[in-house]
């Protein structure tokens, strides 16, 4: 194909797919909390899914610590430079086979609507989700807190559940998306090496 570049460091590669069985954990079990269906049984469900989120709290606090010491945090920069024509690929293009309009650098690792997709997941899914899981893990404190004149648990419930779908709906289109590299695998090997191939 073309010349190989170093893109993902080892921190990024152990962060995304940590942060990925993370996710996946607490969807499996959050929709069984739910009442979705029955796996490992609510009690279980509801233990493992704590148990994931303060890892994943854990995991994103050195994560952004990361982000801010090496610079790396500039790669989220949303820009609108190019977002029609990664549109046009992603909707037509990637059918017929068309050339891809972005080449990854290791300055510039996500295409226009890659930064705008997780600055979705991070402005909005993710505080959507961890303020209503906070409030819905500590329920029993709304009273000491004087929240619960304000709170409905349902509510709460149904925001945590609404964000819980989001975060379902870009994993599905960020696995998805993975598929379009110049073979179906590539950007996944590249996730695992750190090495992206690029024309």
């Amino acid at each position: 194909m073309g010349e190989k570049i170093y893109v993902f460091k080892r921190f990024e590669r152990f962060w995304h797919w940590s942060q990925a069985l993370l996710i996946i954990t607490m969807l499996v079990t959050g929709f069984e909390v739910h009442g979705s269906y029955t796996l490992v049984g609510f009690a279980d469900a509801v233990d493992v899914h704590t148990i994931a989120a303060w890892t994943l709290v854990g995991l994103w606090t050195f994560a952004i610590f990361w982000h801010f010491t090496t610079g790396e945090w500039k790669q989220y920069i949303p820009t609108l430079q190019k977002v029609d024509a990664m549109a046009k690929y992603y909707a037509i293009g990637i059918f017929k086979n068309a050339p891809h309009p972005f080449k990854a650098t290791q300055l510039k690792k996500h295409n226009p609507l890659q930064r705008l997709a997780y600055l979705w997941v991070l402005l909005m899914v993710g505080p959507m989700l961890w303020v209503s899981g906070w409030f819905y893990l500590f329920y029993d404190q709304w009273i000491v807190w004087g929240w619960d004149a304000y709170l409905s648990l349902e509510w709460v419930a149904f925001l945590h559940a609404a964000a819980a779908f989001m975060m379902l709906i870009f994993l599905i289109a960020h696995v998805y998306l993975t598929t379009a590299g110049h073979t179906p695998t590539a950007h996944i090997k590249a996730m695992i090496t750190g090495w992206e191939e690029v024309d």
